[in-house]
């Protein structure tokens, strides 16, 4: 397609004024510019109209979605659109939409699979896991979905692990299909062999592949069966459509990792605690991998990730890992025995000088995992770690001799077994 003119003059539906500066990138459907718009710095993506199959379809739908707004701030969604046709555009053959440009210090998720980005700590990796799930939990309430899921989608700030998604022109309701099957490597099994639509469904099976690649830096379905001397159409259907296998399937090792290929899945699969490696076997599981229904929602992978963010430590050896009871550190081989849980519910939290509490955890029905609630802090003098309210909330305080005290905000609480602490809807024990 040609590029647009610098300087060239566009108006959105709004009667905003356009300018056009330079291209900063580009992609099967368009080309993306840094533009003024109405004196504000934003960016433009724009379409050439003859290389789209039914641009008056695509146009409608991005105008409903800029109608009814972004799910949530983790997305660089449509702010406004320039008409269709070319209505005060001049000679120009083509549409676009204006949207918020990126922050210099988020990027591309491809990057961090190629190793030329990494993430500054594990819990800012971790955090990129839990923002991606809850970004795609916002979008499926809102009624979309977002069709063209995959690795490009992503920019991510590699020190604190904040999400933005990019390419929202492909969301649509539920429903509603554009004509664009996906990437492949990417797309459900069900869509790559034309026999369903992307949807709700397909986007969970593309969401796991997406944190399986985040977490492990290969691809779910890509063991000794995807390498073979010349990879043909036909065989990409077979790998990832016909007969997809999970690299780690404990029922089947057809498609078992290779140790010269799957370097990275090999290495980091035995680092990650029982309870997440079990996750992605029933995501990739025969059973979610042919019944879209039965796969993962967002919201057990966010159940996950809290869990998984809460077993972070570090060692007095420097390590940091997820640690478990009994289980040794992976550099010094230490076993970590911890000698307190905070036990909320099912949710058993170890006790150490990282341990943080989050409103999801002392707010019932709460799916704030970013707002801090309590964490540890330690006595530098007795060596004894306390549990420091954080939250705007009076904490009830119950001791093993059953006496009673109010913590307020600011206020700590040192931790004894069998001491309870009521932070309002929901109350937790020291075990």
């Amino acid at each position: 397609m040609a590029d647009l003119a610098k300087g060239t003059k566009l108006l959105t539906r709004d009667m905003k004024k356009i300018v056009v500066g330079e291209k900063i990138g580009e992609g099967g459907q368009g080309a993306v510019y840094a533009v003024s718009c109405h004196g504000k710095p934003r960016a433009l993506k724009w379409y050439a109209i003859g290389r789209m199959k039914n641009p008056e379809k695509f146009h409608e739908n991005l105008c409903n979605n800029i109608k009814k707004g972004s799910p949530n701030d983790s997305f660089l969604w449509p702010l406004d659109i320039t008409e269709l046709p070319h209505k005060g555009n001049g000679d120009v053959p083509g549409f676009g939409y204006i949207m918020n440009l990126r922050p210099p210090e988020y990027r591309d998720f491809s990057l961090f699979l190629l190793a030329r980005e990494k993430f500054a700590s594990v819990t800012a990796l971790v955090n990129a896991a839990l923002r991606i799930t809850a970004a795609f939990r916002e979008l499926h309430n809102k009624g979309y979905s977002y069709q063209d899921l995959n690795d490009g989608n992503f920019f991510v700030n590699p020190q604190t692990g904040a999400v933005l998604i990019c390419d929202n022109d492909n969301v649509a309701e539920y429903g509603y299909n554009l004509g664009i099957a996906g990437k492949c490597r990417y797309i459900a099994p069900e869509v790559l062999m034309g026999q369903a639509l992307p949807g709700i469904h397909t986007d969970k099976f593309s969401l796991a592949v997406v944190l399986f690649l985040l977490l492990f830096n290969n691809h779910p379905l890509e063991g000794k069966k995807a390498f073979p001397v010349c990879m043909t159409e036909e065989l990409e259907k077979t790998i990832y459509g016909r007969e997809p296998v999970f690299i780690f399937d404990p029922n089947d090792n057809s498609n078992e990792p290779l140790a010269a290929l799957n370097i990275n899945a090999i290495k980091r699969w035995p680092l990650f605690p029982g309870y997440v490696r079990d996750k992605f076997t029933q995501a990739f599981s025969q059973t979610a991998l042919h019944d879209p229904a039965s796969r993962i929602i967002e919201k057990d992978w966010i159940k996950t990730f809290i869990r998984l963010r809460s077993d972070i430590y570090k060692c007095g050896c420097g390590e940091v890992y997820f640690a478990q009871d009994g289980e040794p550190c992976p550099a010094c081989t230490k076993q970590q025995s911890f000698e307190m849980h905070i036990a909320i519910g099912k949710t058993r939290l170890a006790v150490h000088r990282r341990t943080k509490l989050y409103h999801c955890h002392t707010e019932e029905g709460s799916d704030d995992f970013e707002t801090i609630t309590a964490e540890i802090t330690l006595n530098e003098t007795s060596g004894a770690l306390k549990l420091k309210n954080r939250s705007k909330k009076a904490w009830l305080v119950i001791d093993s001799a059953g006496r009673q005290t109010s913590k307020g905000p600011g206020k700590t609480a040192a931790l004894e077994k069998g001491m309870s602490i009521i932070f309002g809807s929901v109350s937790a024990r020291i075990v």
